[in-house]
């Protein structure tokens, strides 16, 4: 593997920019974005939005598969989608990133809960299945109001899915999960809705089992971080982290980590990284060879400047 795809919508309000775009790079910190003016891959059904595309690969059935938020927020307010949206998950299936199946809509947000938020897989070892989570506003007894909590459910072929249960529910508000492993530790990223940072955790198993809390320093006192994403940059030996600066409109920023047990990360540079040309919101990056890059590339072209 010597290249990195990133899936990601780009604008809030705006039917064409909530859609999946794709971008390419060939270190995972300097991207170069693919296709025209029109996106990768649009939705027909459900709300007709698209919002925090998340891409896995399986290599079990030798298929890439899309989960994402069924969200165009040009149909309502944030209210509305927090507490009546979209309780369904969208999910597109392709076997090269260039044939895609039909989008399909699948329920699995539980009984009085909002949109079904930034969905997210992670390979379950225990299990042998993957666990699809993501982030629903619910009202419990006993709460005053309701609270973002993370919840999910397993599956093997992303059509069938376990009953969904309640995964995470943090003294405070949390959205934004995202998993990784590494040498046998799952390492849990989450905003802090409440906050407004990223919280780090770690766990041997993924499910049952208590998570232990890992202090960073950086990302602790880092306010105003949304959507964060972590991945392996082969070679560096070190692991990247990009987060979205929401609070201060500056887009996503990337933070390396030589080990995530130690919780310390450092921020690049502007001149260290480049996002690309066409903004990028809320998303989920792969590794791929350079030879499915180059395949990319010639099949949907280079992005001119917007």
């Amino acid at each position: 593997m010597s290249a990195y795809l990133f899936t990601h919508f780009t604008e809030d309000n705006k039917g064409d920019k909530e859609q999946i775009w794709f971008a390419i790079s060939r270190d995972g910190l300097n991207w170069i974005d693919l296709g025209s003016d029109k996106p990768i891959l649009a939705s027909k059904i459900g709300t007709k939005g698209i919002r925090d595309p998340f891409i896995i690969y399986d290599e079990r059935v030798k298929k890439y598969y899309i989960i994402a938020t069924d969200l165009l927020t040009t149909s309502g307010n944030w209210s509305d989608f927090a507490n009546r949206g979209s309780r369904s998950i969208l999910v597109w299936e392709s076997e090269d990133l260039i044939n895609w199946s039909e989008e399909r809509l699948i329920e699995v947000g539980v009984e009085n809960a909002g949109c079904v938020w930034a969905p997210e897989a992670v390979f379950c070892k225990e299990k042998d299945m993957w666990f699809v989570f993501w982030a629903s506003n619910v009202k419990e007894d006993g709460d005053t109001e309701a609270k973002q909590r993370i919840y999910g459910a397993f599956t093997s072929d992303f059509k069938e899915f376990t009953p969904t249960f309640k995964y995470i529910d943090g003294k405070t508000a949390l959205i934004d999960t995202n998993i990784v492993w590494d040498n046998g530790w799952y390492y849990r990223f989450s905003k802090d809705e409440t906050n407004k940072f990223i919280i780090l955790e770690r766990c041997r198993n993924l499910i049952g089992e208590e998570y232990e809390s890992i202090h960073s320093e950086l990302l602790s006192n880092f306010y105003g971080l949304e959507g964060p994403e972590a991945y392996y940059l082969d070679d560096q030996k070190k692991w990247c982290l990009i987060a979205d600066q929401y609070h201060a409109h500056l887009g996503y920023t990337p933070f390396l980590c030589d080990d995530l047990a130690s919780g310390v990360f450092k921020q690049l540079h502007n001149d260290e990284f480049d996002m690309g040309k066409r903004r990028k919101r809320h998303g989920g990056i792969i590794k791929i060879s350079d030879e499915l890059a180059e395949k990319l590339i010639e099949f949907y072209g280079l992005a001119d400047k917007d």
